[in-house]
């Protein structure tokens, strides 16, 4: 990894001699539990609900979505694919384009 000391002169660069790793897991895991939780609070149901949207679906495409985060492309591709069919059937059965 390479820091810049100014952006100015490629020169003042300093080596700091270690390849920084990024694993995002569990922060990732933490925001997609608190997701999970408030798309299954009453409350935010409630809301959901009367803008149109289904937070059962809404949990399937959270789980799609953490597959995929986790490399589970398989599973993930098979819930997305489930929310994609399930809106587009419940936009043709309001008579919208999809």
């Amino acid at each position: 990894m390479r820091f810049a000391v100014s952006d100015d002169d490629a020169s003042d660069d300093v080596d700091l001699g270690a390849v920084v790793r990024v694993d995002a897991t569990r922060e990732l895991d933490a925001v997609f539990d608190e997701l999970e939780a408030l798309l299954k609070n009453g409350d935010v149901v409630g809301a959901l609900t009367t803008r149109g949207v289904n937070a059962s679906l809404a949990l399937v495409a959270l789980d799609g979505l953490r597959a995929y985060l986790t490399g589970e492309k398989a599973q993930a591709a098979d819930d997305l694919a489930t929310v994609a069919e399930e809106i587009q059937a419940r936009l043709a059965s309001q008579g919208k384009p999809s």
